[in-house]
């Protein structure tokens, strides 16, 4: 069991090995609960956001077509 202090902040540090292994990093949002004579503390998990479309939702390496491209010059082109 890893034992920490708290700061005069009432900031603690968690152990690496608990950050590393629950993916604690910069920026996560944690919750604590008081159960009992206990405190619980639990990782926000940002929700993704529900897609009305699927537009956006794979990549391509592949430069965008350019807006005024019109397909039916495809048709008239000869070698």
């Amino acid at each position: 069991m890893d034992t920490t202090t708290v700061t005069s902040k009432g900031q603690v540090t968690i152990p690496k090995a608990i950050r590393q292994k629950l993916g604690i990093r910069k920026g996560t949002r944690v919750e604590f609960i008081l159960v009992g004579d206990r405190v619980e503390l639990r990782i926000q998990r940002p929700v993704p956001p529900i897609r009305k479309s699927g537009f956006g939702l794979l990549k391509s390496r592949r430069p965008p077509v350019p807006a005024d491209f019109d397909p039916a010059q495809l048709a008239d082109w000869e070698p």
